[in-house]
Formats: structure tokens, C-alpha cells, sequence
């Protein structure tokens, strides 16, 4: 918008309506002080200013303006009638303005410094678009680094303590064996065979993170009925975690098109995740449910529940809640390869927290779960 500051009325309408019939939006005062008025309420690429006002004159309502940080970047052009000096002219650029049309004014003169003005204030304008997009990425690299650098040495520690717990059991099978000790060579085994389950499983999740970043994580489709897929991983879950109650509400008697063993790769991470953000609890609900065209999937836990301003975060890669990282273990890609397995199955995946009540995990896809990536 143009801003027109001066104290004749003919000369505001003229020049409004010249710049008007060429397209440009035009703001008028007729005072110096109801030009700064203005500016602190408006934002205009250009002033157009007249020197000579009773009140404050145009030299003192330019100061004025360059003071305003909201309007430091207002082009100025001064007008004036006598004032055609060399040192007015000078007093012009000083106080100010970036150009000087003497009066009466030509219109075709003033008409090309306008839309000069205009052209730099738009490529000003890009440049700065540019140029916080560019730190925006920069800030994205960076973040990225310090993610990967993380997600790098909390997977080192994470693979190497099963595997440290393998190799010890190990040398205890050793010298049970020589004892002829079987039942402590039968203990020793089981639980050599939990920490090399639980190896297996983070290997298992660096696999699929890697083939979701080459895009070569595979699906195989099938029909499966998901009530028969939830009762066999409540029972699985249920035989790990005695301890726990898993309580199953809700039916769906028609079958999904998908890939079962990639869902209830799914279901078992939600629920693992309840229960593991969950101590001192022992229940946790999973709802099933037939919403038409989609069929919902929910595991609520009653456990530690996780902030508001962090559940949005919570699917993306590597990313831990901070509270939490330090009490669990995990590499943070169980929920966000999650995320990718629904999302290729043309669904939807969220979750709803309350702190210190719970949260509840879900995913939702369509019967026929098809994709484009398929």
C-alpha cells in the first residue's frame, strides 16, 4: 500500500486517483501527524511525502518514521514546491528518504519510480523468503545431525547390553557344564534366550528403519480376520507379562485386506509400549471397533501419559520422550516405523494423553488397506 502525506487536498486526489487507475492501493493523510498515526497502525511499501506542512513538515515526519522498527524499511519520496536547493535536497536523503520530485510533478516520472520501488520491495521481499528458508533448512540439517549422533549411541548401548548379557550367560553355561549342573544350565539358557530375543528385536527394528529410508520395505497384502490377530498377540504378550491384565472390548467380524504379520508388528509395539511406560500399573485396554469403511485399533495404558505439547512428536524417528528416555530403554523407531506400516496401508495413526493418567495409542485403516505405494 501507498501512503500520500500532504496538506492540499487536490493534490491528494490527483495523485490517488493517478495511481489508483494503475492499480496501486493508496492510503491518504493530510497532516504529518496523521501520516505517523497511520504508519503505527499499517504497513506501506512507500510514502509519498510532501516537505512543506504547517505542523511538523515532511523532513520531521521522516525522522520520525525511520525511529518506527515497523516501518524502518518504508521507502520515502519526498515532494516539494520550493524547497529545490541542493541543501534541502541533501536534508532529504539525511532524514530519510530515498528519492526527491520537485513540484508540479510529473506524473509518467513519478509513476516509474513507483513501480521501481515496488519491483525492489518485492524482490526484498523473496530475498528474505529465501533466506529464512535457507536457515530453516540449515537448522533442519542440524537438528538431523544431532538426531542421528544421538539415535547412533543410544543404538551402541542398546545393542550392546543384551549382548553383554548373552556373553556372560555364556561363560556361566561353561562352567555349569563342567558341574553337570542341569537346571541351573536349563536357567542360564532362558534367559540367554530373553536377551538374545530382545537383540533380534532391535535388529530387527534397524532393518525395517533401513529399508523404510530406501523405500524397500515390502508388503504382502492377504485377507485375515484382526479379531483372531489381536487374540494371538494378547495371548503372546499375556505369557511375557503374566503380571499384567490385557482386557479386550469390541468386535470385528469382517476381514481386513492387508499385511497381518506388519499389523500385528504394530500391535505388539503399542502394546510392549504400554506396558513398558506403565510401571506400577497392571492393566491395559485394547478396543476394537468397526467404524464403516475403517476398522480402529486402541491400546490405553494407565501409566506415565505424556505432555500435550510433545504427543505430536512422538511417531517421529529416533525421537524419545525426554522424561522418558532416561528411565526405559528402546532406540526410538518402534513408533515411527509404526506410523509408516499404517500410513502404507492407507490409515492413520495418533495418540491421546492425559499426564500422570495414561495414553492411549491408535491406529485406524480401511478395510481394503491399499496404497499408492503398494
Amino acid at each position: 500500500m501507498i501512503l500520500i502525506v500532504d496538506d492540499t487536498p487536490e493534490n491528494l486526489i490527483s495523485l490517488k486517483k493517478v495511481l489508483e487507475k494503475h492499480n496501486f492501493e493508496v492510503d491518504t493523510a493530510s497532516s504529518g501527524e496523521e501520516a505517523l498515526k497511520k504508519v503505527l497502525k499499517n504497513e506501506y511499501v512507500l510514502i509519498i511525502l510532501d516537505v512543506q506542512m504547517p505542523g511538523m513538515d515532511g523532513f520531521e515526519v521522516a525522522e520520525a518514521i525511520s525511529g518506527y522498527s515497523k516501518a524502518k524499511e518504508t521507502a520515502i519520496i519526498f515532494l516539494s514546491a520550493a524547497n529545490t536547493e541542493t541543501k534541502f535536497i541533501t536534508k532529504g536523503y539525511s532524514s530519510g528518504g530515498l528519492d526527491y520530485i520537485t513540484k508540479p510533478v510529473d506524473m509518467d516520472i513519478l509513476l516509474l519510480k513507483v513501480k521501481t520501488f515496488y519491483r525492489i520491495y518485492e524482490q526484498s521481499r523473496k530475498l528474505i523468503e529465501i533466506q529464512k528458508a535457507l536457515l530453516d533448512e540449515i537448522e533442519f540439517r542440524k537438528q538431523a545431525e544431532r538426531k542421528k549422533d544421538e539415535f547412533i549411541s543410544i543404538a551402541s548401548h542398546e545393542l550392546k547390553t543384551p549382548l553383554t548379557s548373552v556373553k556372560g550367560y555364556v561363560q556361566l553355561l561353561d562352567r555349569s557344564i563342567d558341574k553337570g549342573d542341569v537346571p541351573t544350565l536349563k536357567k542360564h539358557l532362558a534367559k540367554a534366550q530373553v536377551q538374545l530375543e530382545k537383540l533380534n528385536e532391535l535388529i530387527t527394528d534397524l532393518l525395517d528403519i533401513s529399508k523404510i529410508e530406501s523405500g524397500k520395505l515390502k508388503f504382502n497384502k492377504q485377507p485375515f480376520l484382526i479379531d483372531d490377530l489381536l487374540n494371538s498377540v494378547i495371548e503372546i504378550i499375556h505369557q511375557s507379562n503374566p503380571e499384567f491384565k490385557l482386557l479386550k472390548t469390541g468386535s470385528v467380524s469382517r476381514e481386513i485386506c492387508g499385511d497381518e504379520m506388519r499389523i500385528e508388528q504394530v500391535i505388539i509395539n503399542f502394546l510392549t509400549n504400554a506396558i513398558k511406560y506403565a510401571p506400577g500399573t497392571s492393566e491395559v485396554h485394547i478396543h476394537v471397533e468397526d467404524r464403516g469403511h475403517n476398522v480402529y485399533v486402541g491400546v490405553r495404558d494407565f501409566g506415565i501419559g505424556i505432555d500435550k505439547d510433545l504427543q505430536k512428536n512422538v511417531f517421529e524417528k529416533f525421537y524419545r520422550v525426554e522424561e522418558t528416555a532416561i528411565h526405559f530403554q528402546g532406540l526410538g523407531i518402534g513408533l515411527y516405523i509404526s506410523a509408516e506400516i499404517i500410513r502404507r496401508h492407507g490409515g492413520e495413526v495418533g495418540v491421546k494423553s492425559t499426564p500422570g493418567e495414561g495414553s492411549e495409542f491408535y491406529f485406524s485403516i480401511p478395510f481394503n488397506a491399499t496404497s499408492e505405494k503398494d
